[in-house]
């Protein structure tokens, strides 16, 4: 027996003998496990929950409602997630999704079913102008999309002229994605699903996806490995801006209207949030689009089960901000020797 061989043997018996060192192991294991199990688990349980106190909450169609809420969400929170992933923030593609509300509200009755898609390139092409100047100007990605979010918000108010703009006609199409559902929940939910695991599909299996973990795990590192990372982020944003389309898309299927202060509105902060839960790392580098699905169920079960439980409007919010916190806490990426800030 070489003496290298008769190390190995005797590391193999001291790991064995010395139970610490097997916990140690053990231990990021068992963590990334949970990364994978946590978030579905914790929506699971906290439906059980809702369950449990107020039966006639999932008997009158609550599954429904949930799933209703969450589409816009999580497919805002889908193109959130891709820019965290390359160590980005994209602080205006709630407002983009709004915009594109808008524009599809005032364009359906003329252009009809082009419209979508019309749209889908508009404002596919407002996240690539934020991926541009996060890229080639250097421009940090904060300060940028919250000056944009400003400025599509704004060109929100002007184009609605700050009031509800109704769909006057052609809007059948569209509509048909929320009115249509599959086993009771509405394709606008679907919909955010199949996105979902063809971003899973895209970032595991693709050379543009394992470029983006690479820009968000050590950016310096990617670019002496000849990762084109301006580009990668120009994609990302631009992704952003697409899904903020889709969601565009199902704010008219379920209202068929669009306002500045109406549905879709108020998408940033529960996108962001829903992109965490389900344990999007917020230094870059680490997320699962399809555990996106249960952190943006998870953050449209928390308000709708406050309501049901009977807890009073003033304090849903205290709720609200705790549940997520401690979620977030339960949820998210650590890794060895990484600074959480």
């Amino acid at each position: 027996m070489t003496v290298n061989a008769f190390a190995a043997v005797e590391d193999r018996t001291t790991v064995a003998d010395d139970p610490s060192r097997v916990a140690k192991r053990s231990r990021p294991r068992a963590h990334r496990v949970w990364q994978t199990v946590g978030p579905p688990v914790i929506f699971v349980v906290m439906l059980i929950v809702v369950a449990a106190l107020t039966p006639a909450f999932l008997g009158g169609g609550g599954l429904t409602i949930i799933a209703a809420s969450a589409a816009p969400i999580l497919l805002v929170a889908l193109g959130q997630a891709l820019v965290l992933h390359i160590g980005s923030i994209d602080l205006s593609n709630a407002a983009i999704a709004l915009l594109g509300a808008i524009l599809l509200a005032l364009t359906l009755s003329s252009i009809g079913p082009v419209a979508p898609l019309v749209i889908l390139a508009i404002v596919t092409v407002c996240g690539a102008l934020n991926g541009l100047l996060v890229a080639f100007a250097q421009v940090p990605s904060f300060a940028l999309t919250l000056g944009t979010l400003g400025i599509y918000s704004a060109a929100a108010l002007v184009t609605s002229g700050a009031t509800t703009v109704y769909v006057a006609s052609g809007g059948e199409a569209v509509a048909a994605l929320y009115a249509t559902g599959i086993v009771g929940i509405p394709l606008t939910f679907w919909l955010g699903v199949v996105v979902a695991v063809l971003l899973w599909a895209m970032l595991r299996f693709t050379r543009l996806g394992l470029g983006m973990t690479a820009v968000g795990r050590n950016e310096s590192g990617a670019i002496f490995s000849a990762v084109r990372t301006r580009w990668i982020k120009v994609i990302a944003f631009s992704l952003s801006g697409f899904t903020a389309g889709l969601a565009a898309i199902t704010i008219i299927a379920q209202a068929g209207s669009a306002s500045p202060t109406g549905l879709g509105s108020d998408l940033l902060l529960p996108a962001i949030a829903a992109a965490i839960v389900g344990g999007t790392s917020i230094s870059g580098g680490a997320t699962n689009p399809i555990n996106v699905v249960f952190g943006a169920l998870t953050v449209a079960l928390v308000p709708i089960a406050t309501a049901a439980l009977g807890i009073d409007a003033q304090a849903q919010s205290l709720v609200y901000g705790v549940v997520i916190i401690a979620v977030v806490a339960l949820t998210m990426t650590r890794t060895r020797g990484s600074i959480v800030k």
